[in-house]
């Protein structure tokens, strides 16, 4: 790992809530989930060709039939503070999909975003995920890149699980987050597993945000440096809901209970979340 990269932190506590709503309940009665057993000790393999892809090097707006729109400005279970739009806080241009998040007012809220999720054409089990993006800065911003279930199989949050490949709040500059939440290790009860990383250049450059997806492990890795292993410990959804479909998530929200703690300074605004790519890969011996 390069020097201008350092995991400083085991994340626990309030510091990293996400983007979703954070309500919890039990999961589905006596499903356990299909990986309560020993994990094959083994190395995966993946594709080198990617399965499903997207480059944004046509068009001027998001394909529809890869990404739908979460809508709304409800607070989205964070008291975030942004309206998200049906589109017209997106676009694609000079190859790069950019959200772009605006102070506007939009019935009651004083700020304008986007949240595009890949459920439907983009739902995915196991595998390497891959993205390439330049993330804003300024006090009171909030973006995201992350996965949720798209099935929700062993119940609502946290117990279906969330893996949150890049998450970045504005008045911590140089920080990424990447956490990821089970039934099991979630913030609400203090014991979510995630790793703070210091990227001196995390909103003046473009980078590289993956995960390597397996049954025994999600692997978390800051342009090809691995920062993160999440294990399955073999004992069922709680720990280990990823045995499911899921689907991308890419946001930026506004304010927030993580993202306003230090205030939201309006001259931070507008500003973009730019995305290169995404990348999916397969596992090629499961």
């Amino acid at each position: 790992m390069p020097s201008s990269y350092k995991v400083i932190i085991m994340s626990l506590g309030i510091s990293l809530l996400s983007c979703s709503s954070k309500t919890a309940t039990p999961g589905p009665s006596g499903n356990t989930g299909t990986d309560n057993h020993a994990v094959t000790d083994k190395t995966y393999l993946f594709d080198t060709t990617p399965t499903w892809a997207e480059e944004f090097n046509t068009g001027s707006q998001p394909d529809t039939s890869k990404w739908g729109y979460d809508i709304g400005g409800d607070g989205w279970g964070n008291h975030e503070m942004e309206y998200y739009t049906n589109g017209n806080n997106v676009a694609i241009n000079n190859g790069n999909l950019i959200i772009t998040t605006r102070k506007e007012n939009v019935g009651s809220n004083k700020y304008s975003s986007a949240r595009l999720f890949s459920k439907g054409a983009g739902n995915f089990t196991y595998g390497r995920i891959e993205v390439r993006a330049k993330i804003p800065g300024g006090k009171g911003t909030w973006p995201a890149i992350w996965m949720l279930p798209t099935d929700n199989a062993y119940g609502a949050w946290p117990n279906s699980g969330e893996m949150d490949m890049m998450e970045h709040v504005g008045y911590d500059p140089y920080n990424i987050y990447v956490t990821m939440h089970t039934g099991a290790y979630n913030h609400t009860i203090n014991t979510q597993k995630g790793v703070t990383i210091n990227v001196p250049t995390a909103i003046s450059d473009y980078h590289t945000y993956r995960i390597d997806w397996t049954p025994a492990s999600v692997t978390a890795f800051i342009d090809d440096n691995q920062v993160m292993v999440f294990k399955n410990e073999g004992t069922g959804y709680m720990v280990w809901p990823f045995d499911k479909r899921f689907h991308l998530m890419l946001n930026v929200a506004v304010g927030g209970d993580w993202g306003g703690l230090q205030g939201v300074d309006d001259s931070s605004f507008p500003c973009t979340m730019q995305i290169d790519y995404i990348r999916i890969y397969k596992v090629t011996n499961l």
